[in-house]
């Protein structure tokens, strides 16, 4: 079963064409269940989550629907009759998931723990090819139709996490000698939090990788201005040491260096690759009528 909750909300039973959840309510229902699966969802929190600008009077009655909707949703065809994945329980929503399910905000999450992993010792292609995947499945907004406490948060984390994924594939990309896609990565990364100094980081190193010392010094001058106009605060310790190691250094043109360490694409964990290659959204299936 793959499922995807950023951008396109869509879910796949064996191999079967994506179908996509169209109810704005069930979506946002869903996305909870299922982030919060291994615990269960109460019926208050649910509501709230539903509802956040405040319940209906005959919310527990338009709650039952939503669960209803979301039910027949994450219902496979080979479910046996009778069963559902999604049960009561002890006042709390449950939804069970095959062991095999691969959920796209939680495989970017597991990927940029091995990228990180990965980086730290040396791999660079595989903390390349894993913080790019996490990127390429991060691309669309998290529930944009729906706001609230809840989805507020995952938002934030969905936000971080993209930051994240974009900071090292511009890293490993620079240690790889792949400077067009460094660059790329940390602009974007930038684009999106121009207040960030890591990304800002990214980009200087970046640039003097490429062999272009002056773009990396003006990278950390645009920093500057922008904190202070903006902030009224300089860059941090960190960013200025590595603006004073760029004035340091001597002129060169790039370097293009060979991955190493001691992970190799052969190590990377089957499953959570799959689950990035199968996560590319392809053609969506719309839903029955009901």
């Amino acid at each position: 079963m793959l499922i995807r909750l950023v951008g396109l909300v869509t879910i796949e039973h064996d191999g079967t064409a994506p179908q996509h959840l169209s109810s704005a309510q069930a979506q946002v229902a869903f996305a909870r269940l299922i982030l919060e699966r291994t615990s269960g969802t109460s019926r208050d929190q649910l509501a709230d989550t539903v509802w956040p600008e405040g319940l209906p009077d005959t919310w527990a009655s338009a709650l039952r629907s939503v669960v209803s909707r979301v039910r027949a949703y994450v219902t496979g065809p080979l479910q046996k009759p009778g069963g559902t994945p999604l049960i009561a329980q002890s006042g709390r929503y449950v939804l069970r998931l095959p062991d095999d399910a691969a959920v796209d905000l939680e495989a970017a999450e597991a990927a940029m723990t091995e990228a990180r992993t990965a980086f730290s010792d040396g791999a660079h292609a595989v903390a390349h090819q894993l913080a790019a995947g996490a990127v390429s499945n991060l691309r669309g907004s998290f529930l944009p139709a729906h706001e609230g406490e809840w989805v507020n948060a995952v938002r934030e984390r969905v936000d971080e996490l993209r930051l994240m994924s974009l900071e090292l594939a511009s890293l490993s990309s620079s240690a790889l000698g792949a400077e067009h896609h460094a660059v790329r990565y940390a602009d974007e990364a930038v684009r999106r939090a121009p207040f960030r100094e890591s990304a800002h980081r990214c980009r200087m190193t970046a640039h003097a990788a490429a062999g272009n010392r002056a773009d990396a010094l003006r990278a950390y001058q645009q920093l500057r201005e922008v904190l202070a106009d903006e902030l009224g605060i300089d860059p941090a310790a960190e960013t200025q040491a590595a603006y004073l190691e760029l004035l340091r250094a001597e002129p060169a043109g790039p370097q293009r260096r060979a991955p190493a360490g001691r992970l190799t694409a052969d190590a990377l964990d089957p499953l959570l690759m799959g689950a990035f290659e199968a996560l590319t959204p392809p053609p969506v299936a719309p839903l029955p009528a009901r």
